[in-house]
């Protein structure tokens, strides 16, 4: 099996034509280059958002799996971002759409600078709060994190947002019906006239152009105060849906969400609104149904969904890593492609994990039931079940912890964690730092290391998470005639996917966990 390029600590200069005069560009870190040909030569989509391959006789950049004529080696470069590639000068071949290609996994397994940033860029923060707001979050300077970005990625935040300002306006030209003035203010651009001037740049082709190649009218106006639309997510294959679906499924909280054959719906607490989804999983990808109060929403929403299913995770990168071990050889050939479920609000999964703390998963369930009942906000008009949002940190922290339907203990720690939440002092995101948001979680009273992983695991995506004293872990163990005391021992093959090895022993096992 072809393992992913590596990225190697040399960087170059490439000649950009840009405003008729020759600019040089650093391209930082290079991907190994003969490993990218072979991976183009013999079109594998496996690496379909890993790298780009942008040719110099076109001027145009693809995926790998470009069904095009292969270019001769000599014509190609190769770029670690499509933000890098459209830098310097080449434009989106409209054949393979390279910009809708899963993310790269590498942003979920590195857990420096420019992982954490890219994160945020793609939720839309830079769209939001600018790019000083992003190295505010990040807790640097601006010129320190544009000098990182560029280093490690070939693009520094605001080129790396245009793109992808740039794929999510494609995306709605091409499948909904939305006028393109609103597609425009959707996507993230301050104006029609750079709308119009990015897409052009990018696609070689005006937006009605784009639009007049679209076959798929899904967007409509539901009401005067929403719109709803839906989008294809890609995934890259092979994905288990029906084991995230069962997952999600042991977990749905009434009110904020429902589980069908196929499909997951809930609501959704955005930067603009509230808003609900439905995700219909099938053998053929992921569609994702919006409906929302704004579409500037839009691309925070569609992120959050990716989180929460894990699709831009590599199943052939963790198949290749965990496949030589004979315990877990078994488990990835009866679930290929199983991923492991993330979260669309890192607040309420670090909640439903104190909930769950010495209780069964139905119990956490109708704790937090309750919970939503109590302080969660309703959602006009409530659709198909889909009633409340997940209450706020602020709303549980203003709780009397000594009045909640748990432990006294249990309670409080639940309260703590909401404080510390709501004052800053945890940042519970995909942006945040692992370990020191673990050291933050720990200090508070009641939270213990299950918890402390289990939330590092879905809320900030640690594709590296390991929970030896799980009772799920220790009896898939037991059952595998391994011994659980050595559990901890035993992972350390595993890294850096251990989050997906405990999944599979969880899948192992018929006893629901946490």
């Amino acid at each position: 099996m072809q393992p992913v390029p590596t990225l190697v600590s040399d960087s170059r200069e490439i000649l950009s034509v840009r405003s008729g005069r020759m600019v040089a560009m650093r391209t930082g870190p290079i991907i190994d280059d003969e490993r990218c040909y072979r991976a183009v030569a013999s079109r594998d989509r496996r690496f379909d958002g890993v790298f780009y391959t942008a040719v110099r006789t076109t001027g145009i950049y693809c995926r790998p799996s470009c069904p095009a004529i292969t270019p001769r080696r000599a014509n190609v470069e190769f770029y670690q971002s499509a933000a890098a590639a459209q830098l310097a000068g080449f434009r989106a071949c409209r054949r393979c759409l390279p910009d809708a290609t899963p993310g790269s996994p590498e942003w979920d397994v590195r857990a420096d600078l420019a992982g954490r940033a890219m994160r945020l860029i793609n939720d839309g923060v830079v769209e939001r709060e600018g790019v000083s707001g992003l190295a505010r979050r990040i807790g640097y300077t601006t010129r320190h994190l544009n000098r990182v970005l560029v280093e490690h990625v070939g693009a520094g935040p605001l080129a790396l947002a245009r793109a992808r300002r740039a794929q999510g306006a494609r995306v709605l030209i091409e499948t909904t019906s939305l006028p393109l003035a609103d597609v425009a203010f959707a996507a993230g651009f301050s104006s029609v006239r750079q709308f119009n001037q990015t897409i052009q740049e990018v696609y070689a082709c005006a937006p009605r152009a784009l639009r007049a190649k679209a076959t798929q009218r899904s967007a409509h106006g539901a009401d005067a105060a929403s719109v709803e639309l839906t989008i294809r997510l890609a995934v890259r294959e092979p994905f288990d849906g029906a084991s995230m679906l069962g997952f999600l499924a042991a977990r749905a909280v009434p009110g904020v969400e429902v589980v069908e054959p196929g499909r997951y719906r809930r609501t959704l607490r955005l930067p603009h609104g509230p808003a609900s989804v439905t995700l219909s999983v099938g053998s053929d990808g992921v569609l994702c149904a919006l409906r929302l109060r704004d579409l500037r929403d839009v691309p925070a929403a569609v992120e959050r969904c990716r989180r929460l299913l894990d699709l831009d995770a590599d199943p052939e990168a963790v198949a290749e890593g965990l496949g030589g071990d004979p315990l877990l050889a078994p488990l990835l050939r009866a679930r290929p492609g199983l991923r492991v479920p993330g979260h669309v609000d890192g607040t309420e999964v670090a909640v439903r994990a104190v909930l769950g703390q010495q209780v069964s998963v139905a119990g956490a369930r109708t704790l937090a039931a309750r919970l939503v009942q109590q302080v969660g906000e309703p959602v006009h008009p409530a659709t198909d079940g889909l009633t409340r949002l997940f209450p706020t940190a602020q709303a549980l922290a203003a709780l009397d912890p000594d009045q909640l339907p748990m432990p006294r203990a249990r309670g409080r720690a639940l309260v703590a964690l909401c404080t510390a939440v709501a004052d800053g002092s945890v940042v519970l995101d995909r942006s945040a730092d692992r370990s020191e948001v673990r050291a933050r979680l720990l200090a508070l009273p009641g939270i213990g290391p299950w918890t402390a992983d289990y939330i590092a695991m879905r809320a900030l995506g640690d594709p590296d998470v390991f929970l030896p004293t799980d009772v799920g872990v220790r009896h898939a163990l037991r059952r595998a005639g391994r011994d659980s005391a050595g559990a901890h021992r035993l992972s350390d093959a595993w890294r850096p996917w251990r989050s997906y090895a405990l999944m599979h022993l969880w899948s192992s096992v018929t006893e629901e966990t946490t």
